[in-house]
């Protein structure tokens, strides 16, 4: 018998996780979506349309979704969570799996406003959810199962790659890959201005870095080498690479980097301690 999941909220990443659901076999009678209710109603009825036009699936209220679903995967703002549960948990069961994906909030928050038992999953995902190369960290709560496990990274694994972490590593997975993607796109951003700098147009600079970047993340995943390695083969002895490099070791950029990661990591603790 197929399991129905309800995305509540489906925003990008909740559109996101439906795409990539049906790409991998769901039909879409088996999935529901709701909309933010913080939508003016013009908009929430277009944004409805759109999602229904789009993939065929029913648009329902957030009571409906937990009354029929069997997977609620909450795709809400951070701030809208504890309202949202509010409203949930006199429809939620101990026989349905929750899946958060809003960030800071722990399972805990999470099990505390519904019913005793509820399996909770939380999920730190990424932007590049939205074209299929995301980086998913999963973490159960207290009465998450093997199979609450298994069936959210079905969900997760049609749009990128999914890892299970302790929970109590969330914070660092926030700082490393849940933002990370801002970090590459800062480095691709002050490169662009180095190629201008260094006389080639804009466009060309941009070409250049953003080939160069995917190029060398594919080399990382696919030859299993050590980055130092990867590295190593680029840089000749007295070349233009050692020049640059040591000029990135007398800026300090690794401790730079190692710094900012410490900040992620801290904002995301406070952010979780509202949550708590």
């Amino acid at each position: 018998m197929s399991q129905r999941i309800a995305v509540i909220g489906a925003g990008k990443m909740g559109e996101a996780l439906l795409s990539g659901m049906l790409r991998a076999g769901k039909q879409p009678g088996d999935l529901m979506a709701t909309v933010r209710r913080a939508e003016r109603a013009k908009r929430r009825a277009e944004r409805a349309k759109l999602l229904r036009e789009r993939y065929g699936i029913e648009i329902v209220t957030n009571a409906e979704a937990a009354k029929s679903a069997d997977t609620l995967i909450l795709a809400v703002k951070p701030q809208d969570m504890e309202v949202l549960l509010d409203e949930l948990s006199p429809y939620v069961s101990a026989n349905q799996l929750i899946v958060s994906v809003a960030a800071g909030i722990t399972t805990g928050f999470i099990e505390r406003r519904l019913t005793e038992g509820v399996p909770v999953v939380r999920v730190m995902s990424n932007t590049p959810v939205l074209v299929d190369e995301a980086m998913s960290a999963i973490s159960p709560g207290a009465h998450a199962a093997e199979e609450h496990l298994r069936r959210t990274e079905e969900i997760f694994k049609p749009v990128g790659k999914t890892i299970r972490v302790p929970e109590s590593q969330q914070d660092a997975v926030t700082a490393l890959s849940g933002s990370g993607p801002a970090y590459f796109y800062y480095l691709v951003e002050a490169m662009t201005d180095a190629g201008l700098l260094l006389g080639l147009p804009r466009a060309v600079a941009h070409e250049l870095v953003v080939q160069t970047a995917i190029g060398a993340a594919v080399m990382m995943r696919d030859s299993g080498e050590h980055p130092v390695i990867l590295r190593e083969a680029v840089t000749s002895p007295a070349g233009t690479t050692a020049a640059a490099v040591k000029e990135l070791e007398n800026h300090s950029v690794r401790a730079a980097l190692i710094a900012a990661l410490e900040a992620a990591r801290n904002r995301s603790r406070e952010l979780a301690s509202g949550h708590e």
